[in-house]
């Protein structure tokens, strides 16, 4: 009878580093998109070298494709990572960089105060036990319509980043030596674009709108349809909901002390892949 050999430096694979508990709990993610475990816990493993490659490939990074490999490696119990919701997206990246470099993390950044220029060490910890859950149970009321939000999965968010690059550079591209005819109509096709963009964005943040009479409306040809018919006012109050759910669910700022002045201040975690996932970073 054959006997499948074991390697003997299997005890030396990686290991889960730290176990998460999504922002989300699990809500908003589709079926069979993620196991949660019966802890509610996720084992986060650490980075491989291949996964450290993918994340310093650009085209990888720019189409989403890279980010997406990344957590399905380090987070095995999710399963489709382009279905994470937004709510849960900065939880799983920080966790992963936790777990394949430890809580520390050196940040870069200028002094309000004074302007100068300083490196901090801050704890990524401290960072995650202060990640709350935005509040999407709260009804936008408008134009006697009742509009329940939830959170857009990875990959209509990436989306809208990748095709926001893709206008942006077009737009820096227009050749101002062109005629102003063509310029603007250059220009015009832009602003359509962007327009459609939002309107997808406004979509795919949208649980349902419930009408004066109690229907709901889930489908989403109908929810585009509308918010692109919409008085420009109702569109405005959804949007600006959206916002304020977007900073509610933001990782928190830390508190840094300047080295010239010694005067306190806050800064962002930014996520540029290539340093945030960098061990150096």
């Amino acid at each position: 009878m054959h006997k499948t050999a074991i390697n003997p430096l299997a005890k030396h694979f990686r290991q889960p580093a730290i176990y998460l508990r999504l922002p989300s709990g699990g809500a908003y993610w589709p079926e069979d998109t993620i196991e949660m475990p019966a802890t509610s816990e996720l084992p986060v493993y650490p980075m491989t070298t291949r996964d450290e490659i993918t994340l310093r490939t650009p085209d990888a990074l720019l189409n989403g494709q890279g980010i997406v490999d990344v957590i399905e490696s380090c987070c095995p119990s999710i399963k489709d990572a382009w279905q994470v919701p937004s709510c849960d997206v900065d939880a799983i990246l920080v966790s992963i960089r936790i777990a394949s470099y430890g809580n520390e993390m050196e940040v870069n950044s200028d002094c309000p105060h004074c302007e100068a220029s300083s490196r901090h060490s801050i704890d990524l910890n401290s960072v995650m036990d202060r990640v709350r859950m935005p509040n999407y149970s709260s009804i936008v009321n408008v134009d006697n319509l009742k509009v329940r939000l939830k959170p857009q999965p990875y990959s209509s968010t990436n989306r809208s980043s990748q095709i926001l690059f893709e206008e942006t550079r077009l737009l820096q591209a227009i050749n101002e030596e062109l005629p102003e005819e063509q310029r603007t109509e250059q220009f015009n096709q832009h602003m359509d674009r962007l327009l459609e963009l939002n309107m997808e964005g406004l979509v795919a943040s949208t649980e349902y709108i419930e009408t004066e009479d109690g229907q709901r409306v889930e489908d989403t040809d109908f929810l585009l349809e509308f918010y692109s018919n919409a008085p420009a006012t109702t569109i405005k109050t959804v949007r600006n909901r959206i916002e304020e759910i977007a900073k509610e669910g933001a990782l928190p700022k830390v508190g840094v002390v300047c080295e010239a002045c010694e005067k306190t201040y806050e800064v962002n975690i930014e996520f540029n892949y290539t340093s945030f996932f960098d061990l150096g970073s």
